[in-house]
């Protein structure tokens, strides 16, 4: 498993959660749920890359 990753995924929650947070006390609600949101799509998107490489590697082993 690649530690990097993982690092990534962290790095991005912490800083949509201070972000999140900001927004919040600053009284835009909207704002920081669109934060919230961006982040997650962020995540998502980063995921679906590494898992995109993986069915890659499983086509490759398996020469389909």
């Amino acid at each position: 498993m690649d530690v990097n990753l993982i690092f990534r995924i962290a790095a991005v929650g912490i800083l949509v959660a201070v972000l999140n947070l900001l927004l919040s006390r600053a009284g835009r609600d909207e704002q920081a749920l669109m934060t919230t949101i961006a982040g997650l799509v962020v995540v998502l998107i980063v995921i679906l890359r590494e898992i995109s490489g993986l069915f890659d590697l499983i086509k490759s082993l398996f020469r389909l």
